[in-house]
């Protein structure tokens, strides 16, 4: 089985060994890998990964008119990588597939879902937990208070990624779905949980059930306070304006229960080979001291340093009480509604 694993990725380097570690250990076969003007060197890290084998890098250079994330999804779609796999998922530098049954691994997944089509990866998310300064360790070790269970509100904490069959029931790939379904086929969908779902073009799992019993997709949307406002500078892969503020980081900063399942997937020995290696070592060192650097010239501008302080001076969120989440989906036009 190869299952490939696409991913668009800017000036993330140090972070990349960690995850590219996990999702080998987690039984990817192929990466297609996107990187779009990076200056950290994270395209010079994909470019000797790609040497090493089991990765493959395109620069995707902008301008995009709809975004970076857009063109490489375009882009892939037209990629050889495509046609040789059996399975599919989108994903980005800071999701970590996490699965909850047998040896933790993707067969282990599908061999729990053998009628599925496509599975939703429902998003949990990891809160900032009060870390302020960028450390060069893994986020799957550092971050480690989550939201709860099921959650209401806000209604995009659930949203998922999908981990789709590759057999042409789905001819086009998406951010969160795959899109333009055969309408001669009707693929058979199942949530995190083993749950069959009804068919929907929805993004979102339902918040009023638990959606990973099987599966989970880990995101560490925040990291330390210092890399947050990096990820402000950067903006979002979607679109070219950033929208990283105040209100992004609350309603992600939920830290209510302490989860460290994802660590029971070792992946220990194969981040080590990657940070040995001799030229991906050095580059990986060269990704962190830019990301300090680039952290101390943003806080030479008073925007930044009005935001880094609002960050310190912020508590981990309030995840709402039933009744809360109630009243506020209460007032969401039924369109809408998740």
């Amino acid at each position: 089985m190869r299952a490939l694993l696409i991913l668009t990725v800017k000036n993330e380097g140090a972070f990349l060994l960690e995850w590219l570690a996990h999702h080998r250990a987690c039984g990817f076969t192929d990466v297609l890998a996107f990187s779009n003007d990076c200056s950290d060197g994270t395209d010079l890290m994909l470019d000797r990964l790609a040497e090493m084998g089991g990765l493959t890098h395109v620069r995707n250079s902008g301008p995009h008119d709809q975004g970076p994330q857009w063109a490489a999804l375009k882009a892939a779609d037209k990629h050889p990588l495509m046609k040789q796999a059996d399975w599919v998922l989108f994903s980005d530098i800071d999701e970590f597939v996490n699965i909850h049954v047998g040896n933790r691994t993707l067969p282990a997944l599908l061999d729990a879902l053998p009628d599925a089509d496509a599975i939703a990866l429902t998003w949990r998310l990891f809160g900032n937990a009060g870390h302020v300064a960028f450390q060069d360790r893994p986020v799957t070790q550092t971050f480690t208070r989550a939201a709860p269970a099921t959650l209401g509100w806000p209604w995009r904490a659930q949203m998922f990624k999908t981990l789709f069959r590759n057999d042409g029931a789905f001819r086009k790939l998406g951010v969160h779905r795959p899109r333009n379904p055969d309408p001669a086929r009707t693929p058979r969908w199942f949530d995190g949980s083993g749950r069959e779902m009804p068919p929907s073009n929805r993004i979102f799992s339902d918040y009023r059930q638990g959606n990973y019993q099987l599966v989970q997709l880990n995101h560490y949307a925040l990291g330390a306070m210092e890399s947050y406002l990096i990820k402000a500078d950067r903006g979002r892969a979607n679109r070219e304006a950033s929208a990283f503020d105040m209100g992004y980081f609350v309603e992600r900063n939920l830290c209510d229960v302490v989860d460290t399942s994802v660590q029971a997937l070792n992946s220990t020995d194969l981040r080590t080979a990657l940070h040995a290696d001799p030229i991906l070592g050095p580059l990986h060192a060269q990704a962190v001291a830019w990301r300090r650097a680039r952290f101390a010239t943003l806080m030479a501008e008073e925007p930044w340093r009005a935001l880094f302080g609002r960050l310190l001076m912020s508590k981990p969120s309030r995840a709402l009480s039933p009744a809360e989440a109630a009243l506020l989906h209460a007032h969401i036009p039924a369109t809408h509604r998740p």
